[in-house]
């Protein structure tokens, strides 16, 4: 008898391992298995919705604990899986997870959904009571409880997981403050009009942003924080620091049973692992580009997460299916709403489809005359387009889209035909 799957992180790529192999007929065992004490939810709504106060815990769960038992997959929260055996080829035994609770759980095939955790900040007084992270619902709890007592908010950290916090706090009333040690905002993700745009719109909402400063400390009145210390020497006052400084994928089981690993987990496009019975998928891996299938590229996207976690339960049954897929990502910012199709890495041009200043735009990305990818704020109808261009592959070039009062779909109709 087959001793089936175990999925290593309740995450939502490890769910949808779970319930792929269901769908594609597997009828072993499968076991998932998260260190969180709560079962898989969805995550980000955490830095949004759910700071806002305009989500409870029970609105996050992906299922409901019928789903679980219905579908014969065995959930195991609480427990953090922390050495793996993999199976004998030479003996046909199966592999097994053991967890820090002592739990020993047998597997054929196995799956490495297990994420990323959150890069710490490294300065005097990082420990201080105050001092917060959001990776997961425990974060997300944690800091909203603070934010209705704090006054002045210091986020260090101007990605998308801090501009959101910043954001709902801002719309709580409080005090905001953000800062960058980069010369602009999400700058990994965007062109700089679109970092510039977002600096002048958190500013016009009233949160101040710091480009271009470090921070060299935390101190703290007894044991909690009451000011951030920048690299020039200047205070800001803070009752809570919210740190959003990236995150550094999970790979420590992978590295134990001698995967390859580089910046995360390397996968192929079907999301196998150097090891042919295991598998891995979502925010621990790197895959080949998902539209060119070159290089190595990391993505941390709701997306990604669930596309490549299918791709990973037909793997693990011995099937092939066609992976190529667009990305696609958003972040919400408060009444600001940034949908982003493709990946614009590498661009040498882009074009801007109105006016940033009405906080209704769209930037379009070309290498070499080639649509990459767009960032629209506020316009879906851009994005959509934009998002099918690539699907199908049809080109658009910067001369046809420069025009923002011809809409982009007639654009792509005409390119079509």
């Amino acid at each position: 008898m087959s001793a089936g799957t175990v999925i290593v992180g309740a995450s939502q790529a490890g769910l949808q391992v779970a319930v792929s192999l269901r769908e594609l007929g597997d009828t072993a065992p499968i076991t998932l298995v998260g260190a969180e004490a709560h079962p898989p939810y969805q995550r980000p709504p955490l830095s949004k919705e759910f700071l806002a106060g305009a989500a409870g815990h029970e609105s996050l769960a992906f299922r409901t604990p019928a789903f679980y038992a219905e579908n014969g997959i065995e959930l195991v929260c609480g427990e953090r899986v922390v050495d793996v055996s993999l199976p004998s080829a030479a003996s046909a035994d199966p592999g097994t997870a053991r967890t820090a609770g002592g739990l020993r759980l047998a597997f054929d095939r196995l799956a490495l959904t297990v994420g990323a955790r959150p890069r710490r900040l490294q300065v005097p007084g990082a420990a201080l009571g105050g001092v917060l992270y959001l990776r997961d619902l425990d974060d997300a709890t944690q800091v909203r409880a603070g934010l209705a007592d704090a006054g002045q908010v210091v986020v260090i950290g101007g990605g998308f997981i801090g501009l959101e916090a910043a954001a709902a706090a801002r719309a709580q009333g409080r005090s905001v403050t953000v800062v960058e040690m980069a010369d602009r905002l999400v700058g990994r993700a965007v062109a700089p009009v679109t970092s510039e745009f977002y600096r002048q719109a958190h500013e016009r909402r009233g949160t101040t942003v710091l480009l271009s400063t470090g921070v060299t400390e935390l101190r703290g009145s007894g044991d909690r924080v009451s000011e951030v210390v920048l690299d020039d020497g200047s205070t800001l006052p803070a009752d809570l620091v919210l740190i959003g400084v990236g995150v550094q994928p999970r790979t420590e089981l992978a590295e134990q049973i001698g995967l390859e690993c580089d910046g995360g987990i390397v996968v192929d496009g079907w999301a196998c692992t150097s090891s042919p019975s295991v598998v891995a998928a979502g925010d621990c891996t790197v895959q080949p580009h998902p539209l060119t299938g070159l290089g190595r590229v990391r993505l941390e996207s709701v997306q990604s997460a669930v596309a490549q976690a299918g791709v990973a339960a037909a793997s693990l049954l011995g099937r092939r299916v066609e992976t190529r897929t667009v990305p696609w990502f958003w972040s919400n910012q408060g009444d600001l709403r940034l949908q982003i199709a493709g990946l614009s890495a590498g661009f040498d041009q882009h074009v801007v489809r109105g006016d940033p200043d009405s906080e209704k735009f769209s930037v379009l990305y070309y290498r070499q005359g080639e649509l990459l990818g767009v960032d629209a704020v506020n316009n879906p109808a851009d994005y959509l387009v934009v998002r099918k261009a690539l699907t199908l592959g049809v080109p658009l070039s910067p001369t046809q889209v420069a025009d923002s009062a011809v809409p982009l779909k007639t654009v792509l109709a005409a390119a079509t035909a």
